[in-house]
């Protein structure tokens, strides 16, 4: 399956606490002193995955696509991105720690018509 490596390189002012750029997962670098939580690890390892199934590039462009057309019919940035299927299966499964062990290939597609 390959290897992912945490790297603490994401300003303090970040929006977000981390991103899963595939092989890395970007982490605030305030993080690197207080720990991180498991279930942002696992949040961002669900991405990891769904970026391996789709050979990576095209999951940014299905991910940037989905997002564009659910903020066109949303009109919320924040409601277009947690509608989005990937984040819909991260968020939903992010604090089952046996999620990545019994997840099934493309589980994320389940999430796309929901």
């Amino acid at each position: 399956m390959g290897s992912w490596r945490i790297l603490f390189l994401l300003s303090n002012n970040w929006n977000y606490d981390a991103i899963s750029l595939w092989p890395f997962i970007l982490v605030k670098k305030n993080f690197r002193h207080k720990g991180i939580a498991p279930s942002l690890l696992r949040h961002e390892m669900i991405h990891w995955r769904q970026q391996l199934e789709l050979l990576v590039l095209p999951f940014y462009l299905l991910y940037f696509f989905e997002w564009l057309l659910k903020l066109l019919f949303y009109r919320s940035w924040h409601k277009a991105y947690r509608s989005i299927s990937f984040e819909r299966e991260a968020y939903l499964f992010e604090h089952t720690s046996t999620y990545l062990k019994d997840r099934s290939p493309f589980a994320f597609v389940k999430f796309i018509f929901k």
